[in-house]
């Protein structure tokens, strides 16, 4: 059974935060100190004599990681880190967010003076705080006039920013003001700022909604409205899951901005939340997605569909997706998980937990779990740690690098407690569908499923965390540590489906050449460690977090 962490450790580690106590090496330390133990075969354990609290350690470790992709790569005068690009910049707001959310519902064990209450939530608040102010900064540091002109995915990766930013608002407050025993019954000060984050969701949905089509193949998003017409798995799961989350999570929009207004010639949603729109375009685009046949080897959702044939509006070729990229990547398994948690909550389908968790089911599959010890790729790694093609091969770019935090993200959202606001969704879900039925049998049995991640969870961070240089930075190529020089069996072992083409790092791939000269630290390869790959760390350390304190909340 896990335990409550103790009072003076959770004030030290959120007010205090050494780089020892976070889990960072320091300047006289090792990050190859044989007490962190292995990946492949293997987990990393305590060293021998220490007092080891699990939830304890992966909290320094998460705020160690959050804290370094801040102070490393986020300028506060810039409201942005400088070296992402505007979609990855969206995913990078996102997992800050969330990460916030993490921590201010995680397990803490206070005692029951108020004297000491006081002085764990106030510290609590500071680290929330710094860290909020920084998504406050990145709302107008975001380069959001030129997301206006790019891809549908692009426009979509924003709203989905700005909702986790609002759901952090939003339990941040009901747990400590609102109803919390520290509270004032006041909300939160942080949520003044749900306008703003507001207005930018309802904005970025509207024109991302423009790439819904049935012209072609019976409905699904295109990818992008300035290319040929491509409908691919990563624009509908966004879809799917910024509608439903449109639906559930957006407070209304009291601002105006009429020059956005029927710019495509369509009515333009309502700007009050529960818009019942919102949710028939979740449920006609899983549905769409679900019958689209863009799956691939292993059942895993695989990268899209071109239009044979294809020449224009007035010469559509066959008007169907039958040519299939069947490229498999690590998000395209992910994003959709989100959507389906959201179905759920509004409809009380339980076919929705059903598909999401045989699609985890296959993921974890494709990692070659749970054979730890096997160096044999299996579509999305090997040993049971997650990976994408160009991880081994050290050429993903800027997008690849991002993948496998996006896929993280998703599956911890799917797999999170009820929060406050979201245990009356499903209420008045089940209120409008069903008669006799609360939901609990059915949520008990989602989270018992949900509950079996959690080794294969644990494996994956314990792999990422190998991969931390001196400087706490994370690598993207997870399991292989710095100075592991064992891994050239496996490097360039990885392979893409027949027929596949790998257009996310495709021309990465293609300007990166091979001088025959192996670093020893194989994280270094390519465009080695970066923001895009701190994120990824964050993201399943989270998981961990999450996962740990199951039975500790």
């Amino acid at each position: 059974m896990l335990c409550f962490l103790s009072f003076s450790a959770v004030v030290n580690a959120l007010a205090y935060p050494s780089q020892e106590l976070l889990g960072v090496p320091s300047s006289s330390s090792s990050i190859d100190d044989p007490s962190r133990g292995t990946v492949f075969g293997g987990t990393r354990s305590a060293p021998k004599g220490s007092t080891y609290d699990p939830i304890l350690n992966t909290l320094q470790d998460l705020i160690a990681a959050l804290q370094v992709m801040q102070d490393r790569y986020f300028v506060q005068w810039q409201g942005t880190w400088p070296t992402s690009i505007d979609w990855t910049a969206a995913v990078l707001g996102t997992h800050v967010s969330a990460a916030l959310s993490s921590l201010t519902s995680g397990p803490l064990d206070i005692p029951d003076t108020d004297e000491l209450q006081g002085l764990s939530f106030f510290r609590l608040e500071n680290t929330v705080n710094r860290f909020f102010s920084h998504t406050s900064a990145f709302y107008f540091g975001e380069n959001s006039f030129s997301l206006r002109n790019q891809a549908y995915d692009d426009m979509l990766w924003v709203v989905l920013g700005w909702l986790e930013n609002i759901k952090f608002q939003n339990l941040h407050s009901d747990l400590h003001y609102v109803s919390s025993k520290n509270g004032s019954g006041e909300l939160w000060y942080g949520t003044q700022f749900q306008s703003s984050a507001a207005h930018r969701a309802r904005i970025f949905y509207e024109l991302a909604s423009a790439g819904w089509d049935k012209t072609l193949c019976e409905g699904g998003m295109i990818w992008s409205p300035y290319l040929s017409p491509y409908k691919n798995a990563i624009t509908n799961e966004l879809y799917i899951s910024a509608s439903i989350e449109m639906y559930l999570y957006f407070p209304g929009d009291p601002i105006d901005a009429p020059f956005l207004i029927n710019s495509q010639g369509t009515q333009p949603a309502r700007k009050d939340s529960h818009n019942p729109r919102h949710l028939k375009a979740a449920v006609d685009g899983y549905e769409w997605l679900k019958n689209s046949n863009m799956t691939g080897i292993g059942g895993l959702y695989a990268d899209g569909f071109h239009i044979s044939g294809w020449k224009s509006a007035s010469n559509p070729g066959s008007g169907q997706c039958d040519e299939l990229n069947s490229m498999v990547y690590t998000y395209n398994q992910g994003v959709v998980l989100s959507g389906l948690r959201g179905l759920w909550l509004a409809t009380n389908s339980q076919v929705y937990l059903r598909d999401g968790h045989e699609l985890v089911q296959k993921v974890l599959q494709a990692t070659g779990w749970p054979h730890t010890s096997s160096r044999q790729w299996k579509g999305l790694g090997r040993g049971g740690v997650l990976e994408d093609a160009c991880d081994s091969r050290g050429v993903c770019s800027q997008d690849g690098q991002t993948f496998k935090g996006i896929f993280f993200h998703h599956l911890s959202g799917f797999c999170r407690p009820l929060q406050p606001q979201e245990k009356q969704f499903l209420a008045d879900a089940i209120r409008r569908h069903t008669a006799d039925d609360d939901g609990t049998e059915v949520y008990e049995q989602h989270m018992k499923q949900c509950r079996a991640y959690g080794s294969w969870i644990e494996h994956n961070a314990q792999a990422a965390l190998m991969t931390r240089d001196r400087d706490g930075k994370f690598g993207t190529w997870w399991g292989h540590s710095y100075h592991q020089l064992d891994a050239n069996d496996i490097v360039d072992s990885s392979t893409i489906p027949d027929g596949a083409v790998d257009y996310r790092n495709a021309d990465y791939e293609h300007k990166s050449s091979t001088t025959g000269f192996m670093p020893k630290d194989y994280n270094d390869r390519g465009r080695g460690r970066t923001v895009e790959t701190q994120s990824g760390g964050i993201a399943v350390l989270r998981a961990l977090y999450q996962w740990q304190s199951y039975d500790a909340l």
